[in-house]
């Protein structure tokens, strides 16, 4: 077991701790490098869920905030249960309900990273005098030899989450600490036993953390503030049936589409229109396109290039990465694919990359922005 010892004036970290292995083995490698580590769970619902044990393929239950307290005093740290109730239900969600009421597929993972980990969490740090923060997430942080810091693929491409962390700006890296990304996943179990840790065998956390039921529709109709029933269409206008909200459905999906919508070939959601409550379907040759465009884009060197990129892309968390060309338009971009795309999906992340680093990211909002969002070479061709 390794030894954990103090000393005076040691750097502080404070350290988002859910109770898992992952984040435990990143406090305890900062307090075997002599941080003095504060480990924050956070409290995000008013009530703990019934069946969300120690069991459950979910977090945030009351055993995982005994796990952190625990590993906390094996390492020889402070432990902090601090109150995000009302936070995580305006950022996280409420946002999840109103995208599934708009017609789009929420990445509730990404906004309560954004929000909760590096703006909230950050500022708590601040009134702690900590002199960095840190998570548990598989990604690394790297000075470039421009002196900005870049963001990089974890180690285990397995387990590598990079894609949920695009939305990082320069002054957040720089406070920031991801001490496993230079791990594998079966090399933190090891470190977990090496460290003593009580998680070392604990398994992952697989589902939406405040939907332990695994049923996010059931969730979102318990919740809804409107409703938008319409019609399901063809790819040619045809109706071919009715639904009771769009928020039943997401760009991709096959189950859950009625009867009457179906032909003699599988059918799929292809488009979602909010506005009018129409779920057009179609074939698997009608979900594939070929460039989107993307808003409230991150870049994060902090400013985007001057021009075209040539980079790889992804669309989806388990997604594969894709050639394609980025140009900046406004705050957002225009992404081109060197060859189609399946269900490219609103609402989700679309994230750039050029080898193992982070260039940026956004948000996929259609197959094309608005003219006046064009760049004027676009426009041209």
């Amino acid at each position: 077991m390794t030894s954990f010892t103090s000393s005076k004036r040691r750097p502080r970290a404070v350290v988002a701790m859910s109770g898992g292995v992952d984040s435990s083995v990143a406090a305890a490698l900062l307090a075997r490098d002599g941080y003095e580590v504060i480990g924050v769970t956070m409290r995000l619902f008013d009530a703990p869920f019934e069946n969300a044990g120690r069991l459950n393929k979910s977090c945030c239950s009351l055993e995982d905030v005994e796990d952190a307290r625990v590993t906390c005093r094996v390492i020889g740290a402070r432990h902090l249960f601090l109150n995000f109730v009302r936070e995580f239900k305006e950022h996280v969600i409420d946002y999840f309900v109103g995208e599934y009421e708009a017609g789009r597929t929420p990445h509730p993972c990404l906004a309560c990273n954004d929000r909760l980990k590096f703006d909230f969490l950050m500022r708590r740090a601040e009134l702690m005098d900590a002199d960095i923060v840190a998570t548990g997430h598989y990604a690394r942080i790297a000075p470039g030899d421009d002196g900005d810091m870049r963001l990089l693929r974890g180690a285990d491409p397995l387990k590598d989450q990079a894609y949920v962390l695009y939305t990082l700006t320069q002054d957040k890296l720089r406070r920031l600490r991801l001490p496993i990304g230079g791990y594998t996943k079966p090399r933190i179990r090891e470190l977990a036993r090496e460290f003593g840790l009580p998680v070392a065998d604990k398994p992952d956390s697989q589902d939406i953390c405040f939907i332990p039921t695994g049923s996010y529709r059931q969730f979102v109709e318990e919740r809804l503030t409107r409703r938008r029933p319409g019609v399901i269409i063809s790819t040619d206008g045809k109706k071919l049936g009715e639904h009771d909200g769009i928020h039943n459905f997401t760009v991709g999906q096959r189950k859950g589409i009625p009867l009457a919508a179906r032909t003699g070939r599988p059918v799929y959601v292809t488009r979602i229109d909010a506005a009018s409550g129409d779920v057009t379907v179609g074939h698997a040759e009608d979900l594939m396109q070929d460039q989107l465009y993307a808003s409230a884009v991150n870049w994060v060197r902090g400013t985007p290039p001057p021009h075209a990129v040539n980079v790889t892309a992804r669309i989806r968390y388990n997604g594969r990465d894709e050639k394609a060309t980025v140009t900046p338009s406004g705050g957002g971009a225009m992404i081109v694919f060197d060859r189609p795309m399946r269900a490219v999906t609103p609402g989700q992340p679309v994230v750039f990359f050029r080898g193992d680093v982070v260039l940026g990211g956004g948000i996929i909002e259609s197959a094309a922005p608005p003219v006046e969002l064009l760049p004027q070479e676009i426009v041209a061709d």
